[in-house]
């Protein structure tokens, strides 16, 4: 799905964090992991699962007695476009007012702010 819109909810991305985990699985196996990780009924994962499935967000294919199911969104794809998403709706776009803010708080740490510089470093030579 690479170039397309990906718009994940919350339910979608606990479902594509197993699968991206490590794919392909049966509804069994992902059940037991959104049971283990979000509290949910096996029933509740059976009903996300086909709901992405029409979305083509996952696939499936027969595995033999169970059905398996592969995700259909890179995870890069999915995090780029959701941290898009999100700088464009919280600040404008503008990544500069979102490092601004969180200076402004004091929510980075030495370590936060040496692996910024290492990154913008990169991007640097990247444009060079």
């Amino acid at each position: 799905m690479a170039g397309k819109n990906i718009s994940l909810t919350n339910a979608e991305w606990s479902v594509m964090e197993s699968l991206w985990e490590s794919a392909p699985k049966t509804v069994m196996q992902v059940a037991a992991y959104l049971r283990e990780r979000v509290g949910w009924a096996k029933s509740t994962s059976i009903t996300v699962l086909g709901r992405m499935e029409k979305k083509g967000l996952v696939t499936s294919a027969s595995g033999g007695k169970a059905k398996l199911y592969y995700p259909n969104v890179d995870r890069e794809d999915a995090v780029t476009q959701e941290t898009k998403s999100f700088i464009d709706r919280v600040y404008g776009g503008s990544v500069g007012i979102m490092m601004n803010a969180m200076v402004n708080r004091n929510e980075l740490t030495r370590d936060d702010i040496k692996e910024l510089f290492e990154i913008l470093g990169k991007a640097g030579e990247d444009e060079g």
